[in-house]
């Protein structure tokens, strides 16, 4: 290797990237504006459209209960209900979204309460849609406050407190320091979003510098000057590399400015939702992540843009033009997103096995970096393995460009 060749192979493929405009665009356009672009308009979306179905009365039928007319009355007094008379089966009306549920109030139901016998209120709703769900938590909510009223009088009529039947009550509080809080809250999607960028930022200038110089007719020619191949290689495998990294950390940076700047949004949701629901005060407006943790997540990403530049280099080159590149690199990011997804899920632990698994091992250590836990051990066999396939696929890479029915493909 001459690394004087390599270093002018480098710098002529990176002035000839950066006069391209669609590996600008991939490289730096994308990551810096259109990503952050996306995260706040999905979180204006979804914000609105929360707050319009939450401010909606909820829409229901009412079944039965015409010697209930008590607690029919008390539905129909509540703002937040819209009762609705039912013409048609309210199976379909649920169905097709033009009612939130149906209530079922059992024959005889407050004679029931009066006389302390069980019964059983049915709501008929649409499972996993939304709005179905609030008002079915409204309902809910509704009888509960009923069934607590009910055990309050019953209790007073025998001269008893209402604490009889809440004797204690249960208070959460976090142990847990912020970093690791943090680092359970956005640590699953960082590592996600890093690889999507490592692989997006790279595969533009791979396909560009092999298939796209095939296509310009300009391979021949870098061919032809007195530069071994194995420097050529390099020369372009460290161009590649540089625009992964570099969209990457472009992203990561927009990302994490789009954070700070939308205050609620995204992660200070995240982070406000899960210490209430810890029984907790808010501590600050965003999770708070390790930067020590950030710090090992860059350096574990290295090996990565290394295995992804390598392998990009070697499946463009086999294309004969940029067209063609696009259809063999394209579906490698499936198989790279299901490996990511994965490592996003409850129940998908670090062990000895899973560290040995391209990119999923990545996914789990960010992760448990960020929130301040370092398994050592793990950590140096993901280092070691991850380089270990790197470098098989940067030799590979080297043995196709020493190929030349690979290079001059027909």
């Amino acid at each position: 290797m001459n690394w004087r060749h390599i270093l002018t192979v480098f710098l002529k493929e990176l002035k000839d990237s950066l006069r391209d405009r669609r590996t600008l665009i991939s490289m730096i356009v994308i990551p810096t504006l259109v990503m952050p672009g996306l995260m706040f308009g999905a979180g204006a979306i979804m914000a609105k459209v929360m707050k319009k179905a939450r401010s909606e009365a909820t829409s229901l039928v009412i079944l039965g209960g015409a010697d209930s007319p008590g607690v029919v009355a008390a539905l129909r007094a509540e703002p937040q209900f819209r009762v609705v008379e039912s013409r048609t089966d309210f199976r379909e009306l649920i169905s097709n979204k033009q009612i939130r549920l149906a209530v079922e109030i059992p024959a005889g139901f407050e004679a029931a309460l009066q006389a302390g016998e069980p019964q059983t209120v049915t709501l008929y709703h649409y499972e996993s849609e939304m709005k179905s769900g609030l008002g079915v938590s409204a309902v809910e909510g509704f009888f509960r406050n009923l069934r607590e009223k009910t055990v309050t009088e019953r209790l007073a009529g025998r001269g008893l407190p209402a604490s009889l039947v809440k004797p204690f009550e249960v208070r959460r509080e976090n142990v847990a320091p912020p970093e690791k809080v943090g680092g359970n809250i956005i640590g699953g999607v960082i590592p996600y979003l890093i690889i999507i960028m490592c692989f997006t930022g790279a595969m533009y200038p791979a396909i560009d510098l092999t298939a796209g110089e095939k296509e310009r007719g300009t391979m021949e020619t870098l061919l032809c000057s007195p530069v071994r191949r194995v420097n050529i290689v390099l020369g372009k495998f460290f161009m590649v590399m540089t625009a992964s990294v570099t969209t990457m950390v472009l992203s990561l940076v927009s990302m994490g400015l789009s954070v700070v700047v939308g205050g609620s949004m995204l992660g200070a949701s995240a982070a406000k939702s899960a210490q209430a629901a810890a029984g907790g005060k808010a501590a600050g407006v965003i999770p708070f992540i390790d930067p020590a943790g950030i710090l090992g997540v860059f350096a574990m990403v290295l090996p990565v843009a290394v295995l992804f530049a390598a392998v990009l280099l070697a499946v463009a080159l086999f294309a004969k033009s940029y067209k063609e590149a696009q259809s063999y690199v394209s579906p490698l990011i499936i198989v790279i997103i299901m490996p990511a997804v994965l490592g996003m899920l409850p129940g998908i632990e670090l062990t000895a096995k899973t560290a040995l698994v391209p990119i999923l091992n990545l996914s789990l250590v960010c992760k448990e970096m960020l929130s301040g836990v370092w398994h050592w051990q793990y950590i140096a066999l993901i280092f070691g393995s991850t380089t270990l396939y790197a470098g098989v696929a940067l030799a590979f890479c080297v043995r196709m460009f020493n190929r030349e029915d690979v290079i001059f493909r027909a």
